[in-house]
């Protein structure tokens, strides 16, 4: 009996708390709303498994854990928390980008860039509220509604939230389409959601494979603590756009970032284990994650709005809301919001324009972050 009861305190029940239910709990809300709602698969699946992995409670020293330096999940972990995940994300997404949509029609890069604002609203939001200024910048980044931006920059500049930014910028991702269409249709009238737009003009091939290699070198010169993430990016780009590289980007794009997904996704929420994931720091960061969501969306529609009284050629304010990160479901949440009110309103490659800038000033934006606070 006495060799049974140390086992049990080794195990589960000898170390069970309420935070590790809580967590468990949450883990399996992120795979019902997989699975049940179909609401980013791909990310919830692997983190809410990761979740529940992160929170089986054991006694120190079995060196299995996340944080235990040499366990098996501390060395996948590394990809996390030294940053190597996040670029290699970015690849396969370059891989898979067409960015003929915003070539074609160039004044919706605005609108990409004005969705930044929510980034440096909560910086300065995270500062009023006691947070350090690196810490301040990583969470900022929330409001890209960029995973891998946020989890790259927490690494460098606040690894000890490393793990609450992961959670709140994949969740939010996560809930674009609960969150973003009660914000459109509050901030638009039905007659501007009813604009149709100019079909996209052409463009060249030439233009295309041009782009990615202008593109880089404009702005890793303005911005060289991107030149990491961009530089992926705009690569993976090229290696599609080339048109002699076809099967380097279909493995960059197709198994490289799949098996990437699966790790980050696992590792982020093995890392959620309650002991240091329920602090009253992390409840302020899903707070301001939040609310730098709801700022960028709401920051992409006013803008649009403005564009239109100054253009001749209107632009539905709605795929404003595309100018956060989050490729390509803020697109499709424009469609879909967009053919309620019309359903001959074909607005979702309008709509990639913005949302394919505004991974570009994301990055560029933690860029700015990296290279003013890195020590």
């Amino acid at each position: 009996m006495d060799v049974l009861w140390e086992f049990l305190q080794v195990g589960a029940l000898g170390n069970f708390s309420w935070g590790n239910l809580v967590m468990l709990i949450v883990g399996c809300l992120f795979i019902y709303l997989a699975v049940v709602k179909d609401y980013e698969p791909l990310l919830l699946v692997p983190i809410g498994f990761g979740i529940l992995v992160g929170n089986i409670p054991y006694s120190e020293g079995m060196n299995i854990g996340v944080y235990e330096e040499g366990s098996v999940l501390s060395v996948l972990y590394q990809g996390v928390s030294k940053g190597w995940y996040p670029p290699l994300i970015f690849l396969g997404i370059g891989a898979m980008t067409d960015f003929s949509c915003m070539l074609s029609n160039p004044r919706l890069i605005m609108l990409g860039a004005a969705a930044q604002a929510g980034i440096f609203i909560t910086f300065f939001g995270a500062l009023a509220m006691g947070f350090a200024v690196n810490q301040a910048a990583a969470i900022g980044i929330i409001g890209g509604a960029d995973g891998p931006t946020a989890i790259f920059l927490a690494s460098q500049l606040a690894p000890e939230f490393l793990g609450p930014i992961a959670i709140a910028a994949y969740s939010y991702m996560a809930l674009v389409p609960v969150i973003q269409p009660p914000i459109i249709k509050l901030l638009t009238t039905r007659e501007e959601r009813l604009i149709r737009m100019k079909p996209s003009r052409p463009v060249s091939k030439r233009l295309r494979i041009t782009f990615p290699v202008v593109a880089f070198l404009l702005s890793a010169m303005i911005a060289p603590g991107a030149i990491t993430l961009l530089g992926m990016l705009f690569f993976g780009n090229l290696l599609k756009e080339s048109g002699v590289t076809e099967r380097l980007a279909k493995t960059a794009r197709n198994a490289l970032i799949d098996t990437i997904t699966i790790l980050l996704g696992l590792c982020v929420g093995t890392s959620t284990d309650a002991s240091v994931f329920l602090t009253p720091s992390s409840i302020k960061i899903f707070v301001l994650g939040a609310a730098s969501f709801a700022v960028a969306t709401a920051a992409g529609i006013l803008f649009a709005k403005g564009m239109n009284l100054v253009f001749k050629d209107k632009i539905n304010p709605i795929i404003g809301a595309a100018g956060v990160s989050a490729v390509p479901d803020s697109a499709r949440v424009c469609q879909m919001v967009g053919a309620k009110e019309d359903p001959q309103n074909f607005l979702i490659m309008h709509a990639m324009a913005p949302n394919v800038a505004g991974v570009i000033g994301s990055a560029v934006a933690a860029g700015v972050f990296l290279s003013s606070l890195v020590e």
